[in-house]
């Protein structure tokens, strides 16, 4: 039996039941999750309801995500650091290649270290906000453990050129470490963007008829 067959088959097991008092995206929503987690149909069906899909955000959450405005400011401040980023290591590359530019070069490292400080406190007052709790709330803990590595690196650079303890080459090794560790950091933020958003439709589609959806909103700060 294929997979499609077998699906089919569980939906129609489903819907064939009078007592099975769930929603219509039981059979979409509630099948994705058990696959994720390895779950079986019948212990799936064995959950409490409100064990049955584990998102990202709780409705209320969501609420509050949607309600603060650290969430406009991370949303902002984001494509902001990643421009800077992407200039910055232009200016970086183009030094170790050449020789030349030193100067450009560290303004724009001192630059997007000054974004990741700023992005990092307002994220920190985001999360406070939405899940009470500044720093490794469960939604986002992987992600805040990958931006103190990616701040203890930034920070490493800026105390290599204060003291002046390496070379310049070392020193934009450090930089081009950083924006490496950066964005594995950026990429996760943007998975679990992704994964608000396609939590937001599911959970738009679960609403009553006729009544309003929550927004999607953004998913977190962006490192």
């Amino acid at each position: 039996m294929n997979a499609f067959e077998q699906g089919r088959r569980e939906s129609n097991l489903l819907n064939s039941e009078p007592d099975c008092q769930v929603p219509f995206t039981y059979t979409f929503v509630d099948r994705w999750d058990r696959r994720r987690l390895g779950l079986s149909h019948a212990v799936a069906r064995s959950l409490p309801q409100s064990l049955k899909f584990m998102g990202l955000y709780t409705a209320e959450e969501r609420r509050r995500r949607d309600a603060t405005a650290w969430t406009l400011v991370q949303g902002v401040l984001a494509p902001i650091q990643f421009f800077v980023f992407l200039v910055s290591a232009a200016l970086v590359v183009r030094f170790l290649l050449t020789g030349n530019g030193y100067w450009a070069a560290t303004a724009s490292v001192l630059l997007k270290t000054l974004v990741l400080y700023t992005i990092m406190i307002t994220g920190c007052l985001w999360e406070r906000a939405v899940f009470g709790k500044y720093l490794f709330a469960t939604a986002f803990f992987w992600e805040d453990v990958v931006s103190m590595f990616v701040l203890a690196i930034h920070t490493a650079y800026v105390g290599a050129l204060l003291f002046g303890s390496l070379h310049a080459r070392y020193q934009m090794y450090i930089a081009l470490l950083a924006y490496s560790a950066y964005l594995v950091n950026a990429t996760q933020f943007l998975l679990k963007l992704r994964a608000a958003r396609l939590e937001g439709n599911r959970s738009a589609v679960t609403v009553a008829p006729g009544a309003p959806a929550a927004p999607a909103g953004i998913a977190g700060a962006a490192t």
